[in-house]
């Protein structure tokens, strides 16, 4: 928006006024990642304020579970449903400074507001209805993947205009780029057929980064820290995929029209950063699953787009890990009987554990950002 206007419709008047030249600037997506990174912190400062107020009007506070940490019982009532504000401080900056015309940037877009929607609505039914697990577990899955299904299918659509490509990029290996596409191995009247796996490859990542993200939001700071890390390596990723000499140097796939999504994950260190000024221990607002399930589906969409799922395994290895331990621990319960962990996702452990929370989160924080600088170091281990 920003960007139309002080670009496209002010800098051609640079013919009868030579200072507006340097409105060039604007071409740059360094500049305006900067500007979006730094619009995003700012609005996420200056609104949270205003939007604890409200919550505790509305009396939208956080239920806790009886069964978990009994220091947690003390947390009852916080205000929360605070992804809202990372929501908006994400949005309203890329919308700025971004170039609409973008359509991989419409699919980002999209996809983190249709997570935040299915986020809202569990929250709200916590809330209103007093239920502390929400939506049922089928009712979250169902929609989150018919949520990442569509974004499949519009990948697909931009792939045919030559805007996306449907081929993996596989960490240390550089010419191993296998495509996930197989129409063509299968009769005409078997078409569809061929964009199952990628399909169903899609559903995985952004349904799994969502709910990695939801399962780490359960200790103040954790979560959104976490992203912090995650997003801005992200960033680094973004702009190098869509940048034709970088990208060609470190054997990456190249897409143009990626370089313009840096905006976006910009947007969401800034974002991001700003919530964990009132997120950090002791919490005055948690995100809720408005928040997590957004920045998870934003986390995973975007991978996807760029072309980096199999990284996201170690771009986000602390939700990885977190996600896992619960996935661990319900299969040896009903398998076996027997608790892998004294409790999950794996936080909740430590805590058990006898572990501080603040010492917790902090460790956490450094184990993403090792996971975080590994990721970018694969780049040139190939």
């Amino acid at each position: 928006m920003l960007y139309h206007i002080l670009y496209e419709f002010l800098y051609p008047l640079n013919r009868f006024w030579e200072p507006l030249k340097v409105l060039n600037v604007f071409t740059y997506i360094t500049f305006r990642t900067a500007y979006a990174s730094l619009t995003a912190l700012l609005i996420s400062l200056f609104l949270g304020p205003w939007l604890i107020t409200r919550l505790r009007e509305f009396q939208i506070g956080q239920q806790i579970r009886e069964e978990g940490p009994k220091s947690h019982q003390s947390k009852a009532g916080t205000p929360t449903m605070g992804g809202i504000l990372i929501v908006v401080s994400i949005i309203v900056p890329t919308l700025l400074w971004t170039n609409l015309r973008n359509r991989l940037m419409w699919v980002l877009i999209i996809s983190t507001l249709a997570y935040a929607v299915i986020g809202f609505a569990d929250d709200y039914l916590k809330i209103v209805h007093k239920r502390s697990l929400g939506l049922t577990a089928r009712e979250k899955i169902g929609l989150q993947a018919l949520v990442a299904v569509t974004i499949g299918v519009s990948l697909l659509y931009l792939m045919n205009r030559g805007i996306y490509s449907t081929k993996l990029t596989v960490p240390f290996f550089k010419f191993f780029t296998p495509d996930l596409l197989i129409d063509r191995l299968f009769a005409t009247q078997f078409w569809f057929l061929g964009y199952l796996p990628f399909l169903i490859f899609v559903a995985i990542v952004i349904v799994g980064a969502s709910n990695a993200v939801n399962l780490t939001d359960g200790l103040d700071g954790l979560a959104i820290g976490c992203t912090v890390i995650a997003s801005a390596a992200l960033t680094a990723l973004t702009y190098i995929t869509g940048h034709a000499t970088l990208s060609d140097y470190l054997d990456i796939q190249y897409l143009p029209q990626v370089g313009e999504l840096t905006i976006f994950s910009g947007a969401m260190v800034g974002a991001s950063l700003g919530f964990l000024w009132y997120n950090a221990h002791p919490a005055e607002v948690f995100m809720g699953d408005v928040g997590s399930l957004a920045l998870g589906g934003a986390i995973g969409t975007l991978s996807v787009i760029i072309k980096q799922e199999l990284l996201l395994i170690f771009i986000g290895g602390v939700f990885v890990i977190e996600g896992l331990s619960v996935m661990i621990q319900v299969v040896s319960f009903k398998t076996r009987g027997k608790r892998i962990f004294l409790m999950a996702p794996l936080h909740h452990h430590f805590e058990l554990k006898g572990w501080k929370e603040s010492k917790i989160i902090i460790r956490f924080w450094i184990a993403s950002l090792i996971f975080a600088l590994f990721s970018l170091s694969t780049l040139k281990l190939r």
